[in-house]
Formats: C-alpha cells, structure tokens, sequence
C-alpha cells in the first residue's frame, strides 16, 4: 500500500504546483472573487486545503499546528500561502516516505475538531486523504490546453460556462468512510 500512497503524494504536489501556477496568474480581483461556493472564493479554497492538510498531519504526526476551523484563512497573501502550501506538500510525501508497512495498519486515536474522539487505521485516513488530494487526476481542457482539473472552484472562477462544482465524492473511488474534521 504505501507504494500507492507515496505516488498519490507525488501526484497531489505536482498538482499542487500546477494549480497554484495557474492561480497566481489570474488578476487579484479574479483570485478574491466570491463565486457562491462554500469557501467563496479561490483564495478562500486553497487555505482551506492547506488547512485540511495541516489538521490531518496533526494527526498523523503529532507535530506541528494549524487553525481551529475549516474556514481559517491561513496566509492572506498568495505568496505565502504558495510557500506553506509547497512546505506541507513536501511534509506529506515525507510523512508517507518515512512510514513502515507495519505503521499503514496500525489505529490511530485523534479528537475531530468539535471534540469527538475517533478512531480509524491508518491505511483508512491515508486513502481518504490521497482520494480527497488527487481529485484533481481527471484531465480536462482549459483554454485549448489538457490540464488536470485540479480544482473545479478554478474553472468556475475562469470559465462563466463552467456548471456544477467538486462534492469530494467519485463514483468508482467512495472512500472507506466519511471522515470529520
């Protein structure tokens, strides 16, 4: 398994890197604007990634910090938020480097953030994690270009014929169970 969950890593940094390539090319009004979607714009959803990522590494390490709600906005700047979000890219493939086989199988106990105590094995979060990070691996084109559709809060940002938006589920990836945060 971990072979899997370390090339999901990878991807989802490559994507990463690809995605906020694009995002710090749009004009700051077009980052900012509010699309009717829950974390409202594209600013709004990629602190909201990184702070999803940084809850769960929490968890998984035990080490280092990360805001209380899901709708914290983490880095006000996009260039700060560019670096946080390669550093705890980086952290993640790490993380998955540096386990044993052993360490996938094994329960881990954590608190969600509203104070339930849960627990789950590792090798659960971690294909829930990789699922929710590599949404991104449909391809699609954008401007006459086949890129991956990292997010689709971009495109709704980019394209006013984009409809419908990412529920975080697929249809031949359901995750073991939904996990809360």
């Amino acid at each position: 398994m971990k072979p899997h969950f370390l090339m999901m890593a990878r991807y989802n940094a490559w994507a990463n890197l690809r995605l906020y390539k694009m995002a710090g090319a749009l004009p700051e009004e077009l980052y900012r604007r509010e699309v009717g979607v829950y974390f409202k714009s594209l600013h709004e959803t990629l602190n909201h990634l990184l702070v999803t990522d940084r809850i769960w590494m929490r968890r998984l390490t035990g080490k280092g910090s990360h805001p209380n709600k899901l709708n914290a906005i983490a880095f006000d700047d996009f260039a700060s938020l560019q670096a946080a979000r390669t550093s705890e890219d980086l952290r993640i493939v790490n993380y998955i480097e540096h386990l044993q086989e052993a360490d996938i199988e094994k329960e881990l106990d954590y608190t969600t953030l509203n104070g339930t105590p849960q627990r789950q094995p590792i090798c659960e979060i971690l294909a829930q994690h990789v699922h929710l990070i590599t949404l991104s691996a449909r391809a699609s084109t954008f401007c006459g270009i086949t890129n991956p559709n990292c997010f689709a809060v971009f495109r709704l940002i980019t394209s006013s014929n984009f409809v419908g938006c990412s529920t975080g589920s697929s249809a031949g990836l359901a995750p073991f169970k939904i996990l809360s945060t």
